[in-house]
Order: C-alpha cells, then sequence, then structure tokens
C-alpha cells in the first residue's frame, strides 16, 4: 500500500520560511517522480514543484527563486524548503507521487492522478 506521510506546515508571517517533509512508503521511491502541490480554498489543485527520478527539478513560476526541492533516496523523503513565504501561498500542501505522470493541475488535491499524503496547512500573515 502506497503511504505519504507529510510533516512541517504551520502559521508563519510573510518573509518567513518553512520546510515541508514528505516519507513515502509501499512503492519504489528511488525511481519514482515526487511532487508538492497546493490548493488554496477556491483554487484548483497546483502543482508547485516537482522532482524526477533523474534528479530533474520542476518549479511554478510563482514559487521559482523561493522554494527548494530536494529528495533524500536513502529516507524515502522528500522536503520542500519554502522561503520568502507570501500570503498568496497559504493553502493546504500535497506531496504526491503520480500512477503515471505529474500534471500541472488537477480538479483536486485526492484526483487519480496520483498518490497522495493527507495534506499539511501552511498559513502566511502578512
Amino acid at each position: 500500500e502506497v503511504q505519504l506521510v507529510e510533516s512541517g506546515g504551520g502559521s508563519v508571517q510573510a518573509g518567513g520560511s518553512l520546510r515541508l517533509s514528505c516519507t513515502a512508503s509501499g512503492f519504489t521511491f528511488d525511481d519514482s517522480d515526487m511532487g508538492w502541490y497546493r490548493q488554496a480554498p477556491g483554487n484548483e489543485c497546483e502543482l508547485v514543484s516537482a522532482i524526477h527520478s533523474d534528479g530533474s527539478l520542476y518549479y511554478a513560476g510563482s514559487v521559482k527563486g523561493r522554494f527548494t526541492i530536494s529528495r533524500d533516496n536513502a529516507k524515502n523523503t522528500v522536503y520542500l524548503q519554502m522561503n520568502s513565504l507570501k500570503p498568496e501561498d497559504a493553502a493546504v500542501y500535497y506531496c504526491a507521487s503520480p500512477r503515471v505522470v505529474l500534471v500541472v493541475v488537477v480538479p483536486n488535491c485526492y484526483h487519480e492522478n496520483n498518490y497522495w499524503g493527507q495534506g499539511t496547512q501552511v498559513t502566511v500573515s502578512s
């Protein structure tokens, strides 16, 4: 059974930092692409960042230069370091692994395209 368990969300002031972690089990982590999505109320579920099994990276334009994704294959864990947080970054953040490929936008963060974690809330106050 695939399991993705996130941690590290919380509340910060604008300009602050948070680090999200996601530990995976139930599949071959080394061979899998991993992504971080987020969903704010009224919005679609968008791919914020991804790290592919070959190490290549993706960042949404809105977070490029502020967020850094990384993975530790020995720990089956993917991280998202979020710096210079803005109020518009506030959302529930979800770790995901695709059944086939990651897509940039899905209608919701439990869409069948991916396996999903439970989500972790990020709140950014101005």
